[in-house]
């Protein structure tokens, strides 16, 4: 059984867990090494127990509590050339025995018994990814920071049983927003963020394919809102014929197998997705698959 869930989400902060009894991983961790060891500790996890860190990019909060991470817990961090060169010693001196390259794009490698697949997305950053995290039975995947889903990002998506995808702005928020025009520009472009709609889209699109939770990331402080970003979502997917189904702080084993449909809310032959925010300054609820 895997386990995945957000630690932080949002423009102050990133970091992502997905583990299970044999390796537990994060991707990224964009916040403080305290605030990691917190929410991990709130979610039954030992950060000691932490055995690599895949990191999606350089901007800071993606790496702000690598450094630290990695000389007090021994954890091993895991990232491709460019985005190395461009972390540099930003985040303090790093064992280069538990500096890992990843090589080859797109490629794969084993932590544990879990694969690890990295894949090229559109950020305006040296050399950005997403991540699938698979046991061979179920399939995570994560991309934020992306200005667009390409088709070949949209091919790594597909067959997910749970993904964090981005959903950063609202249009009108951003449109009528505080930031200056360049950066509104960059926001909207193909090398930054994915908007609400941009993001309902491919939801509808994953669940009708049979993706059971999506969890919803990065938004921003000034231009969205969890209530703005979970409406706009949930409106395309419910659109599309799928339907909502809400759980509690722990997102079940169960609705992910299809033998134990009868138990579920809403008909077997119903397509329906957990729908979540992840909160911005701590853990999300806990999805088990």
């Amino acid at each position: 059984m895997i386990k995945f869930c957000t630690l932080s989400s949002g423009s102050s902060g990133n970091s992502v867990f997905v583990g299970n009894d044999r390796a537990k991983l994060l991707i990224d961790a964009g916040v403080t090494a305290k605030t990691i060891a917190t929410e991990l500790r709130a979610v039954g996890e030992d950060p000691a127990a932490i055995d690599y860190i895949f990191v999606t990019h350089e901007h800071i909060d993606h790496v702000r509590g690598l450094g630290v991470m990695s000389r007090k817990f021994g954890t091993r961090i895991c990232a491709n050339r460019r985005t190395w060169k461009a972390i540099g010693d930003s985040v303090g001196p790093i064992d280069p025995d538990r500096r890992l390259v990843l090589e080859d794009f797109p490629g794969e490698i084993c932590a544990g018994d879990l694969s690890v697949s990295y894949f090229s997305i559109s950020h305006d950053a040296a050399d950005p990814v997403g991540y699938c995290v698979s046991d061979r039975r179920r399939k995570i995947t994560v991309a934020t920071d992306t200005g667009v889903i390409s088709p070949e990002v949209k091919e790594y998506f597909k067959g997910s049983s749970a993904v964090l995808i981005e959903s950063n702005h609202d249009l009108e928020m951003l449109k009528y927003g505080p930031y200056p025009p360049y950066l509104k520009a960059r926001i909207r472009s193909d090398h930054g963020h994915l908007s609400n709609v941009a993001c309902g889209e491919l939801a509808a699109e994953l669940a009708l394919s049979g993706t059971k939770a999506i969890i919803l990331g990065h938004l921003s402080t000034e231009n969205n809102t969890p209530g703005v970003a979970y409406d706009t979502v949930r409106s395309t997917i419910e659109s599309a014929g799928v339907r909502i189904v809400e759980h509690g702080d722990v997102v079940p084993p169960d609705f992910f197998n299809p033998d134990n449909a009868s138990s579920l809310t809403v008909p077997a032959s119903s397509p329906s997705v957990c729908l979540i925010v992840a909160p911005r300054y701590d853990h999300s609820k806990v999805i088990l698959l």
